[in-house]
C-alpha cells in the first residue's frame, strides 16, 4: 500500500470516527464535558478556518494532520465504551454528509475574527 492509499484510508477512518463522536454526542449517557470538547472538535474539523492556515507550508497541514485527531482521541477516551461502540455502528450504517451552509461558514469566520481580536487586544495591552 503507498503512501497516499495510506492517507486516504487514514482520511476516511478520520471521517468516520467523526460521524461516531457526532452520534455519541447525542447520547444522553454522555456527561456535559465531553460533549463540550466534542462540540470543540467537531467544531474545529469542520471549521472554514484554521489555527494556522493551510497556505503556510508543512504547519499548514500539520495542523489538520495534528490538532483534529488530538482532539478527537481525547473525545473518544471520554465517551463511555459502549455508547462509543454504538455509535461507531450507527456512523458505518448511517453515514451523512454536510451541505454547504454559507451562514454557518459566516458564523465560524465571525467566532475566529473575534477570538483574534481579543487576543491582538490582550496582547496589545500588556505590552
Amino acid at each position: 500500500m503507498g503512501f497516499r492509499q495510506k492517507l486516504k484510508t487514514r482520511a476516511q477512518n478520520l471521517k468516520k470516527e467523526l460521524t461516531a463522536i457526532y452520534y455519541a454526542y447525542q447520547d444522553p449517557k454522555v456527561r456535559f464535558f465531553p460533549k463540550i470538547l466534542i462540540g470543540i472538535a467537531l467544531g474545529y474539523a469542520l471549521s472554514p478556518v484554521d489555527l494556522i492556515p493551510d497556505f503556510i507550508p508543512v504547519l499548514g497541514l500539520l495542523d489538520d494532520l495534528i490538532i483534529v485527531p488530538a482532539l478527537l482521541a481525547l473525545a473518544v477516551k471520554m465517551i463511555p465504551r459502549e455508547v462509543m461502540e454504538n455509535a461507531r455502528e450507527k456512523a458505518v450504517t448511517e453515514p451523512f454528509s454536510l451541505k454547504k451552509n454559507w451562514i454557518l461558514g459566516v458564523i465560524f469566520i465571525f467566532i475566529w475574527v473575534f477570538v483574534l481580536v481579543i487576543l491582538v487586544m490582550s496582547l496589545v495591552h500588556i505590552f
